[in-house]
């Protein structure tokens, strides 16, 4: 580790531990705030260097005839909230894996990998909100605002999962203190079921108007807490990075609220377009009728009123009947945002296109490996024609198997085309591994990434946007660079390197300035992809810029061809 490596995380470590260790003996009183939408008053928590509210209710609970509708606010006044404890998480999926089918070394980077790990401690009535303060914060100080979404495949995930409280502490030791929120959406069957009868009852994307009621709470209520309203940027990873560009794009980009944006930035790790098909289409209605069918709500006149009726654990484990993320299908997901022509009123890619989103400056970027992690499960494919048929049956209903045949041959060889990437003919763990998540990784991530920042640079010149490429887990045994170990290094930043020193400056320069630069010292500067569609290639102990042009044949394949491979 070099000298300045030692020498900052040090500066953190007294950051966070000295105000504990030179506390009086006198009992502090908790902090405390008042908010006026909805009338409470919130009792937070010391937490060293950091004030920590957890558990905020934002929205009346999902629960009972609310199930399956969109989220409600809270119309009466709370009282006293005690926001100490730890927030429970909304039901989740599982994510088990079978451990004999995985080497060793993978399973023990899987754990690291929030994806993985299960919320225990789970309930319908979850719709919740933390809020992390620097300690000492007062309304007038008015900091800038970071609102974090997290990921789990639209399947998991929990705000109790990310304390913010190592950003706040890092933010404030870089000179740029920030306030962290971190809301709870509706994930799986209960945020994102689809179906004709879904949309009809107008239910579609709950998970994403969660999202937007949360952003809404913050509008109302943020300035209490010492954070100014009109400086919210949005943060994401994976699936919360998706969510990130569909807030950007819900109601055709319309983002205000009682006269002003819901936010000013948007950051983007692991995640941007998701072609997808409606809500009532082909795939959507067949989840629906299979969770329909294991609730046992077949022959009912009303199967959505049947659902709404069930007892708890019957509608989770009915919902959480059909494939999963962690399984054979993979990305090939149940649960995902879909168009309902109302609040998501198109397919991304073609909102995008159309320029229909908000007009904010952002930060979009990939894991060099992104797609290993989900190629974990497909041993039995072998041969070319096994993909092709994979890719057929599960993923790609609007596609002729010739386009299917097409795209895979644009993935000529494991060497150069495979991943983890940079590893010659090594890491190829079953014979179409590498092939299958090169391109699982970039269809869902990568280039469908490159395919965002065309169309925005086209249809929106002035907005400024900077993309990334990172390598810093490059050498992991199979997973190289892999989807979600990101958030060791940039959520946390707790590995005190390059990597995660130079991101969090990055990223607090653009929370403050819209701008990655202007904040981020020594560190080398970072252009706009428009300017000469350059990526910043991130390293464990260095940083390069890179041209974001690899695997051209793949992507032009998907320019041309992106309405038949929606999901």
């Amino acid at each position: 580790m070099d000298p300045n490596s030692i020498t900052s995380f040090l500066r953190l470590a007294l950051l966070l531990f000295l105000p504990v260790a030179l506390a009086s003996p006198v009992k502090r009183s908790a902090p405390t705030v008042t908010i006026s939408s909805p009338e409470a008053t919130i009792v937070g928590q010391w937490g060293m260097a950091v004030e920590r509210f957890n558990g905020i209710p934002f929205a009346r609970p999902p629960t009972g005839n609310l199930r399956l509708r969109p989220p409600q606010p809270i119309q009466s006044p709370l009282g006293t909230v005690s926001a100490k404890g730890q927030a429970k998480s909304c039901p989740q999926m599982s994510s088990s894996i079978k451990k004999a089918n995985i080497p060793d070394s993978v399973m023990e980077n899987l754990k690291k990998v929030p994806l993985m790990q299960q919320e225990g401690d789970a309930e319908e009535d979850c719709l919740t909100l933390n809020v992390h303060r620097p300690a000492g914060t007062t309304a007038k100080d008015k900091l800038p605002v970071l609102v974090w979404i997290y990921g789990g495949g639209f399947e998991s995930g929990s705000s109790s999962t990310y304390d913010g409280g190592v950003l706040v502490s890092n933010s404030k030791l870089m000179n740029m203190p920030i306030i962290f929120v971190a809301m709870n959406y509706r994930v799986g069957g209960f945020g994102f079921m689809p179906g004709a009868e879904i949309l009809a009852d107008g239910a579609a994307n709950l998970g994403l108007l969660d999202q937007r009621l949360a952003l809404e709470w913050v509008a109302d209520n943020i300035a209490s807490f010492g954070g100014d309203p009109s400086k919210v940027t949005i943060w994401g990873e994976s699936a919360g990075s998706i969510s990130v560009l569909d807030q950007m794009l819900l109601y055709d980009g319309d983002t205000n609220y009682k006269g002003s944006p819901l936010f000013r930035g948007a950051m983007m790790d692991s995640g941007t377009i998701v072609p997808a098909d409606r809500v009532d289409g082909v795939k959507g209605q067949a989840v629906y009728d299979a969770v329909v069918a294991a609730a046992g709500c077949s022959s009912a006149d009303d199967t959505l009123s049947c659902l709404r009726g069930l007892d708890y654990d019957d509608f989770a484990n009915a919902a959480n009947s059909v494939p999963g993320i962690t399984s054979y299908n993979s990305v090939a997901l149940s649960y995902l945002p879909r168009p309902d022509g109302k609040t998501m009123t198109d397919s991304p890619d073609k909102l995008i296109k159309a320029g229909k989103y908000a007009s904010v400056p952002f930060i979009a970027g990939d894991q060099e490996d992104e797609g290993t992690l989900f190629a974990l499960f497909q041993s039995n494919l072998t041969t070319t024609e096994d993909l092709v048929e994979y890719f057929k049956t599960l993923f790609f209903y609007d596609a002729t198997e010739d386009q299917i045949r097409d795209l895979v041959a644009t993935y000529q060889t494991i060497t150069t085309d495979g991943s983890p990437f940079r590893t010659s003919i090594f890491n190829n763990w079953y014979p179409q591994y590498k092939r299958l998540a090169a391109i699982l990784g970039d269809l869902t991530f990568t280039l469908t990434r490159r395919v965002f920042l065309k169309y925005a640079s086209e249809v929106k010149p002035d907005v400024p946007s900077w993309s990334y490429l990172s390598s810093y887990d490059y050498g992991t045994p199979i997973l190289g660079t892999f989807h979600g170990s990101d958030i060791l290094q940039v959520f946390y930043g707790i590995l005190p390197n390059y990597a995660s020193k130079s991101i969090h400056s990055y990223y607090f320069s653009f929370i403050y300035d819209l701008d990655p630069n202007k904040r981020s010292g020594r560190y080398m500067n970072w252009p706009q992809w428009s300017d000469g569609q350059n990526l910043m290639h991130f390293f464990a102990l260095h940083g390069e810029l890179l041209k974001d042009d690899f695997r051209d044949d793949t992507y032009q394949f998907l320019l041309e061809n992106v309405d038949s491979f929606h999901i």
